[in-house]
């Protein structure tokens, strides 16, 4: 941990990464997906987001704002927080708009109903 974070307590860094930037993350993930946005979105929000969570380490705590160890590492945790939301609400999506054609295969994804209507081909 000391060599990601020079002299930021687990407090803030907790805080700051975890609560806050997980938590835009999330929603960013949600809203992504809501949207019928592609997933390559997703990626984009993440390193934006990693940005602005590295700014605020750097504006409040005095770490250094280019360190590329601990922004690839705080981005790789915010794109796998919001790609979960992003997989959680598209499956969600896919069952309850398309209650006829898919069920709930686990909570991130789905799968065609067995009792769903055959595709008919002319």
């Amino acid at each position: 941990m000391a060599d990601l974070y020079s002299s930021t307590s687990l407090l803030h860094i907790f805080f700051i990464t975890g609560v806050m930037g997980c938590g835009c993350a999330w929603l960013a993930g949600r809203a992504i997906a809501l949207t019928w946005r592609p997933l390559t979105m997703v990626l984009g929000a993440a390193i934006l987001m990693g940005l602005a969570v590295r700014f605020i380490h750097f504006a409040l705590f005095d770490e250094p704002l280019f360190a590329l160890t601990t922004l690839l590492v705080e981005t790789a945790i915010l794109f796998a927080v919001a790609l979960l939301a992003y997989r959680r609400t598209r499956a969600l999506q896919m069952v309850r708009q398309y209650y006829w054609l898919y069920q709930m295969r686990g909570p991130l994804s789905w799968r065609p109903r067995q009792d769903a209507p055959a595709s008919e081909t002319p």
